[in-house]
């Protein structure tokens, strides 16, 4: 696991392996971004850049040995784009460079005017240092590497502070993605417990975890996620994981999490082209335990509770069926229409658990459609809601993060697309605006006992849960760890 240091000497006199300097401007007038650069070096790079026609494009790498003046073994330049600032192409030219560099010790030298853009460097230069090695038979062997991230940013701005608390998140960020990775044989949803108890236990924040098996679900009345869960040899659980700090006069937020370790569409079973990513449909869940140990260990002002909804669907013998009727714990009865659709009966489930403890909002996270990747692509996620305010403030909250994100509405009239002639509510519509149906259907769980509505946010982060391409920016291949920055944003905003 890397560590983040936070630079105190000159970055010139750093003497480690990968030294990074940023490249900003356009075509010939590209300069390195960097203060205080000694002269031999300034004039080494003066002459090189132009003649290697280096590229300024934001994350474009170009690297260099031998370079005079620094005691680094190399230097690897880092495109910063033509100076349209913000801390989204520091995270990511961060990233970039730490990916680049390989292995071995590097520092950054990159230029940052604030807070914001010395967490971006330091959660980016983080992120592009992970790998997910926990399956490879000759694994490499665990390196402590260090990274430096030299700041011209004052004692007054705290920024040993500030690298301190990037470093908390990305770990829990790659928590995340390490969870996301994990082969589907080895996490189900008891392992997925077991990791969230150790988790929770060895850190230091002030966590409690309770957990509801397969009987507790059945005896509390939780149809929808024990109707998925049932095709399964491998039963469901409910796990809730909390914070709360000392003061009770604070906002609750609960989060709630898909947890669907693997998905094979159950008796509407999927094409096979269609499982290959399928052990990511547990992302929304890996989000939400991330975000809520993060939180108790940055130690925010602020109660959270995550409520993980863990299911392995299953074309087993004792699957669920379309045509079934189930009974959700808040007593809303549901005829199941395609068993495709499993995330959001177990996410009912759990907005209806998170509705009885009376929080202020209520957030869900999932990789929930194929028709939001279809309107929005692979690296947006869509956000719906029932309060215009909570939806904006947490599309507010991913830009900051830098994790894309675009509002999406929910038309009253798609809502007689879920009419039933044998139950409440027929948890699917037809195939037209398929995710804003989602939404609505989710949308009658965020409500009281009284049936007043309680501020609710939806995130479906089925397009950039899961990264099928080549690495780019802070973003690696694989799991991404999306909406933990957005979340540990949003609830730090409410603190």
């Amino acid at each position: 696991m890397p560590s983040l240091i936070h630079g105190s000497r000159s970055f010139s006199a750093w003497s480690g392996r990968t030294l990074v300097l940023g490249v900003t401007g356009a075509g010939d007038a590209a300069v390195v971004a960097a203060a205080d650069l000694p002269r031999a070096t300034a004039k080494h790079l003066a002459g090189v850049v132009p003649v290697l026609e280096v590229s300024t494009k934001v994350g474009d790498t170009t690297t260099l040995a031998a370079v005079p003046g620094v005691s680094a073994d190399k230097v690897v330049l880092v495109g910063l784009g033509e100076g349209e600032g913000g801390s989204d192409p520091l995270r990511r030219a961060a990233g970039a460079a730490v990916r680049a560099a390989g292995k071995g010790s590097v520092a950054l030298s990159l230029p940052h005017a604030d807070e914001a853009g010395l967490a971006a460097i330091a959660e980016g230069a983080f992120s592009g240092a992970y790998a997910f090695t926990a399956h490879k038979s000759a694994a490499p062997t665990a390196e402590d590497r260090e990274i430096t991230v030299f700041s011209g940013l004052g004692r007054k701005d705290s920024p040993k502070d500030v690298i301190a608390r990037a470093e908390t998140v990305a770990r829990n960020v790659a928590w995340a993605r390490d969870l996301v990775n994990t082969a589907p044989n080895l996490l189900y949803p008891q392992s997925f417990t077991e990791q969230v108890q150790q988790v929770a236990k060895a850190s230091s924040g002030k966590l409690t975890v309770e957990v509801l098996d397969d009987e507790a679900l059945v005896a509390g009345g939780f149809g929808g996620i024990v109707g998925v869960g049932q095709g399964s040899s491998r039963p469901p659980r409910i796990v809730t994981l909390s914070y709360a700090p000392r003061s009770k006069k604070v906002p609750h937020v609960a989060l709630v999490g898909k947890g669907i370790t693997f998905d094979t569409g159950g008796v509407c079973i999927k094409p096979s082209a269609g499982m290959t990513t399928m052990k990511s449909d547990m992302a929304g869940a890996a989000a939400v335990a991330a975000t809520v140990v993060a939180a108790a260990e940055l130690g925010l002002p602020i109660a959270v509770t995550g409520y993980l909804c863990l299911a392995e669907n299953m074309p087993g013998g004792n699957a669920q069926r379309p045509g079934d009727v189930v009974t959700m714990r808040n007593g809303t009865t549901v005829e199941i229409i395609d068993t495709d659709a499993e995330g959001r009966m177990v996410l009912a489930d759990g907005m209806a658990l998170a509705a009885e403890a009376g929080p202020d909002q209520i957030v869900d996270v999932a990789t929930l459609t194929g028709a939001c990747v279809v309107a929005l692509g692979p690296k947006i996620f869509g956000v719906m809601g029932n309060d215009d305010a909570l939806r904006t403030a947490i599309t507010v909250a991913s830009e900051r993060a830098d994790e894309a994100s675009w509002p999406l509405p929910l038309p009253a009239d798609l809502r007689s697309g879920l009419d039933s002639a044998v139950a409440d509510i027929a948890h699917k519509g037809d195939r037209w605006g398929g995710a804003l149906t989602a939404g609505l259907f989710l949308q009658e769980f965020a409500k009281d006992s009284s049936g007043e509505q309680i501020p609710w946010a939806h995130l479906d982060i089925a397009g950039p849960s899961f990264n099928e391409g080549a690495p780019w920016g802070h973003v690696p291949k694989g799991g991404t760890g999306v909406a933990v920055g957005t979340l540990l944003e949003h609830l730090t905003s409410l603190g």
